[in-house]
């Protein structure tokens, strides 16, 4: 299964890229999950104007750092959002990348994990019912997937401290639980789609 982590915040001194990079070290120990970083930073999308909605549009004129976005997103077959909570919902920056989907996401599995106030519950909340309405498979998650003081547990380069991980109701295990969920939901739906 491809994996596509999506760091979900680009502004200055962000905390995500760090989650992000600890959610790629869980990936690559569960057989069977080829994951990648792929980073809002490098897809500065102007935004969404288009005058058709992207699914009903068959003239579509797509924004070249949009097309680049879409044929990356095509690439995968399952989607870890990793976002941070901003004003108790997602950045912008993520809300306008998803305005730009068409079918890249349908009867494909996706999850989230957050960070920020509240662990980024809320802004877990709302990315789940936009990413439903793209017909993603959400891949229900539990509890530990919204991290609290996130950057006070994982370092820059995605190492989590050992007393973090040690924790057995901790984010740790919560995160492998999800990625080992992802990996048998991605499995499922790749044979219903053939």
């Amino acid at each position: 299964m491809k994996l596509a982590i999506i760091v979900a915040t680009t502004r200055v001194g962000r905390k995500t890229l760090q989650q992000a990079k600890w959610a790629a070290k869980l990936a690559a120990n569960v057989d069977g999950i080829d994951a990648e970083i792929v980073d809002l930073a490098d897809y500065p999308m102007p935004f969404f104007d288009e005058p058709v909605s992207p699914r009903y549009n068959p003239s579509r004129q797509i924004d070249s750092v949009a097309k680049k976005w879409l044929d990356k997103l095509n690439e995968f077959d399952a989607y870890l959002f990793v976002t941070a909570e901003y004003n108790h919902s997602i950045p912008a920056v993520l809300k306008n990348a998803l305005d730009y989907v068409d079918f890249q996401f349908i009867h494909k599995p996706g999850a989230v994990i957050s960070h920020g106030s509240a662990g980024g519950a809320r802004a877990q909340v709302h990315l789940k019912q936009i990413l439903s309405e793209s017909k993603m498979a959400v891949v229900p998650s539990g509890p530990g997937v919204a991290i609290v003081h996130m950057s006070d547990i994982i370092d820059e380069e995605g190492n989590m401290s050992a007393e973090a991980a040690a924790n057995p109701y901790g984010p740790k295990p919560a995160v492998e639980d999800l990625l080992n969920d992802l990996k048998w939901y991605s499995d499922a739906l790749a044979a219903a789609r053939k």
